[in-house]
């Protein structure tokens, strides 16, 4: 793998774990914006500030412009990065989108990217009425309507099932031309190579191993160089991020001490909400649950001891970058090595300090980020080069921007006709697509219900009781419920078998196959004849898995999870089979 230049950020959720006290958002916001000061003085490259709604404790972070323009003032040379706008129109209409981004490049003296999602939480698609099926053509929809209103004077106008709109100059233009470098939000292997085909950087929030990521790396640069990567803006950003939870001292206990239950807590509440837990809002309380249940859900406080030779991201815990500068920057070295181009660090995270936040950003700049400067410009300009023939190809297949037609003038009655005729003919019509809608509340409506009661199944019992429950006959109805939940369009076009292998602990283990092809999933009880995938684990972890209470990493890490076979294929298979996955 080809080492290239490195750049530093770090991400904000905003979290805010219960209790509140008055005026704990206010400081929240402002300990922020002195945390960037210092980010951008002692040399961070990017500040990436997320968007998302109704997560409350952990992302009170629903505004990311007003904060990106804010921080935008008080800094001078640190990029501005969303991370990530949701582009689905019910959140945020392309055109707003296009607005607010061009005046912030503008205040900013050209500062901003702008990472784009679509978001999985449940508490947000629902509070907006997106379904779960459409988010990803939502959001490719959107982003070549926002590239378009950035390049075309006036923007051409835009029908599709999503968005109606007619011709407008939308303004004000971006500083950066042709527009602010792209990003997409990444939790697994098959957005890599999504954010590969759009030309687009991958901002990875799957906290993955240097190791692994210069697998998602080779992966993400071949389709760049290749001819499937169809550009979705008029730029090419091939870049690709890491996040990590970090915490830097000079000691490493006291930066275990000191960041260790902020990083867990991200986590651990990040399952909870893109998990199966039930949420009561404005009454559930995330970090009492944390506190409770952190041991059992895979964030061990006691996992994580001093003395570390070097860092792993996920040993028995999350861990990520809490350690000392060799530590952190011995990790960065080999993110480096793997061909990752950017490292971005939670610092604000649960219960961490902003004293102890703001030493760790001090400490990074002047014992961490020294070590990855030099020669940093050299690299960079090689890389360009490089890629500039794959990148003028890439562009040349890009639908070009468009012309308005001759003569055309704002006449509001005519546009509202129009958009009401658009509109009727991007409903379905006809007995198909209705009952194609039916099936597909139906299929949410099974899907909620088998969550809950696979939550009430698992809550306070231990693991002889869930075994007790869910014997072989109960495993049956499991699976094909879950042949039935199938999801075709998270598969990523895979086909063939699938199979389980549940102990228990009397030394009894039962073994399930699900077998995949022609859009469809079945069921069985008994060996598969040509496994793609071989999951072994306990009965209990299983369940506690697939309801997001248990982290996978931790029990592949202590050894109660065995993989056999395509293991890229495991961290989608909540997803393919009726579950979410994060971002």
């Amino acid at each position: 793998m080809e080492v290239v230049e490195i750049r530093f950020g770090i991400f904000y959720e905003h979290q805010l774990p219960r209790p509140w006290d008055q005026g704990e958002e206010h400081r929240l916001y402002k300990d922020a914006l002195e945390q960037v000061e210092i980010a951008d003085r002692v040399g961070f490259d990017y500040v990436w500030e997320v968007e998302h709604h109704f997560l409350e404790e952990y992302s009170h972070s629903s505004a990311p412009e007003v904060f990106l323009a804010a921080a935008s003032q008080r800094t001078k040379r640190i990029r501005l990065g969303h991370g990530i706008v949701q582009l689905p129109p019910n959140v945020n209409h392309p055109a707003r989108v296009a607005e607010r981004i061009a005046t912030l490049d503008l205040v900013s003296d050209g500062r901003v990217d702008l990472g784009t999602g679509e978001s999985s939480s449940s508490a947000e698609l629902g509070g907006f009425g997106v379904r779960r099926a459409d988010k990803r053509s939502q959001w490719e929809d959107a982003i070549d309507a926002v590239t378009r209103m950035f390049v075309e004077e006036p923007f051409a106008g835009w029908e599709s099932r999503y968005v109606q709109m007619p011709p407008r100059n939308v303004i004000p233009k971006p500083l950066q031309k042709p527009h602010p470098p792209l990003w997409v939000a990444c939790s697994r292997r098959e957005t890599i190579h999504f954010a590969a085909r759009n030309g687009i950087g991958a901002l990875s929030f799957s906290f993955v191993e240097p190791e692994d990521a210069a697998r998602w790396t080779g992966e993400y640069y071949r389709i760049i160089e290749s001819d499937e990567c169809v550009p979705a803006g008029f730029a090419v950003n091939p870049n690709v991020t890491v996040v990590l939870p970090m915490m830097l001292h000079e000691d490493e206990e006291t930066a275990i001490d000191r960041g260790i239950d902020g990083a867990h807590f991200f986590g651990f509440a990040l399952a909870h909400y893109y998990g199966t837990t039930p949420h009561d809002p404005g009454r559930t309380n995330v970090w009492e649950e944390f506190q409770e249940r952190r041991a059992a859900r895979g964030f061990d406080r006691d996992q994580i001891i001093a003395n570390a030779e070097a860092l792993n991201v996920n040993v028995g815990s999350l861990r990520g970058a809490v350690g000392t500068p060799d530590q952190v920057a011995d990790l960065v070295r080999r993110y480096e090595t793997a061909g990752v181009d950017q490292v971005v660090f939670v610092l604000q995270a649960g219960p961490n300090k902003h004293e102890h936040i703001c030493e760790s950003i001090e400490l990074f700049g002047t014992s961490v980020l020294p070590r990855f400067t030099e020669g940093r410009e050299e690299r960079e300009a090689a890389k360009a080069e490089r890629l500039a023939p794959a990148i003028e190809a890439a562009l040349a297949r890009r639908a070009p921007a468009r012309k308005v037609p001759p003569g055309y003038r704002i006449d509001e009655d005519a546009e509202l006709v129009r958009a009401r005729r658009v509109r009727r003919g991007g409903r379905p019509a006809g007995l198909r697509p209705a009952l194609s809608l039916v099936r597909d509340e139906a299929r949410s409506t099974a899907r909620r219900r088998v969550q809950q009661g696979l939550f009430r199944l698992l809550d306070g019992r231990s693991d002889a009781e869930i075994e007790r429950r869910f014997g072989p006959r109960a495993q049956r109805v499991f699976f094909a419920g879950m042949a039935r939940q199938y999801d075709p369009s998270a598969a990523g076009g895979f086909a063939g078998e699938l199979e389980f292998r549940l102990s228990r602990a009397d030394g009894r283990t039962t073994v399930w196959t699900v077998r995949i092809a022609n859009g469809r999933a079945r069921a069985r009880m008994g060996e598969a004849r040509e496994p793609a995938l071989t999951i072994g684990t306990g009965t209990a972890d299983f369940l506690r898995t697939l309801a997001g209470t248990t982290n996978p990493a931790s029990l592949l890490m202590d050894g109660k999870l065995k993989l056999r076979g395509d293991i890229e294929l495991a961290p989608k298979i909540s997803e393919m089979f009726g579950g979410p996955s994060p971002y």
